[in-house]
């Protein structure tokens, strides 16, 4: 299924709380020795904070892509309650919010307003693994494969713990491909 443009409006609003925001400093530290490249291509979804837009989706993935442009074509999916469920689809963009060697972004699913990723932590030898958030109410753990190692994972529970996230929200994603 492909969202409809007013869907696609109420997806981005209620992701991003500060999608008007055009202060240029993140807020959390975000991981520097960033590289885009690197970064690109398929994250499974390991765990998030609950949300509507994602409400009983299951085997939830995110992939980067470099458009023509110079930007990043995110393309998010996932299935409604079961990998035979009802697919669902996302399409937005990003782009750098900072130096190219930062884990900050800003996306934007709904043209001009953008919110902030930022990139908490990061596996930099081999980007295996990320921490991201927009706020405080929305955090991800992200793996490129789609099962974690348990220690990787409580490591990166405990940074979001160390920067001030209500952990007791966390939802595990079900990967069962």
């Amino acid at each position: 299924m492909v969202l409809k443009p007013s869907a696609i409006l109420a997806f981005a609003f209620a992701l991003f709380p500060a999608l008007n925001s055009t202060s240029a400093a993140p807020k959390f530290p975000p991981v520097t020795g960033f590289d885009l490249s690197k970064y690109l291509g398929k994250w499974y979804e390991i765990a998030r904070f609950p949300a509507w837009f994602e409400k009983d989706l299951v085997n939830v993935t995110a992939t980067y892509s470099l458009r023509s442009d110079g930007k990043v074509k995110v393309l998010n999916e996932g299935y409604k309650k079961s990998k035979d469920g009802k697919h669902s689809v996302a399409v937005g963009k990003a782009k750098l919010a900072s130096s190219p060697d930062t884990g900050y972004l800003k996306v934007s699913f709904f043209g001009p307003f953008y919110a902030d990723y930022i990139i908490l932590d990061l596996d930099k030898e081999n980007y295996q693994y990320a921490l991201v958030a927009s706020s405080y109410e929305y955090l991800w753990i992200l793996s490129r494969e789609p099962k974690m190692d348990p220690d990787v994972y409580g490591r990166l529970v405990e940074k979001a713990k160390s920067l001030g996230f209500n952990m007791e929200k966390l939802y595990v994603v079900p990967q069962n491909w």
